[in-house]
């Protein structure tokens, strides 16, 4: 049986557009912790089992209703990231970011994009440690996956 192959830390990346067409792009400094969730909502409907015999269960059919990806990210306060997630965060703005898997292979998706919110970020401090950051985004929309190229 083959081994899996796998990915390092630094293959998964969290990057952020530096400019309007999203083609810099910058990892954001200070986060090194970073989760990634993707959510199918689907709507379910009991229907009868059997239509000549009411007493059986009912059937559970299931449709597909939405998609939703987010990012949940930690680490430590970086002077460098300051005033730029503060002001995505304060103007509201949506910043295009891209969630990278670097170990993909040629022809599956490598990168995940679009248009993001952020709609928490935290700061803490404890005595004796580096002030910390997290932050949590949410794509506006469902992200365009990109294959990678040979």
């Amino acid at each position: 049986m083959a081994k899996p192959i796998t990915e390092k830390f630094e293959q998964m990346t969290l990057e952020v557009a530096t400019d309007e067409t999203g083609t810099t792009w910058a990892k954001v400094c200070g986060l090194v912790g970073v989760t990634i969730t993707r959510t199918a909502t689907w709507d379910s409907t009991e229907t009868p089992g059997d239509c000549d015999n009411e007493a059986l269960p009912m059937d559970v059919e299931r449709e597909f209703r939405s998609l939703q990806v987010s990012v949940s990210a930690d680490g430590v306060w970086a002077q460098q990231s300051n005033d730029m997630m503060l002001d995505w965060f304060y103007n509201g703005e949506r910043k295009t970011i891209r969630l990278g898997n670097q170990n993909a292979a040629v022809g599956d998706t490598q990168y995940e994009s679009g248009p993001a919110i952020m709609t928490t970020l935290t700061n803490q401090r404890s005595k004796g440690q580096k002030v910390t950051a997290s932050i949590q985004l949410e794509f506006d929309g469902k992200p365009t996956r990109l294959a990678k190229a040979a």
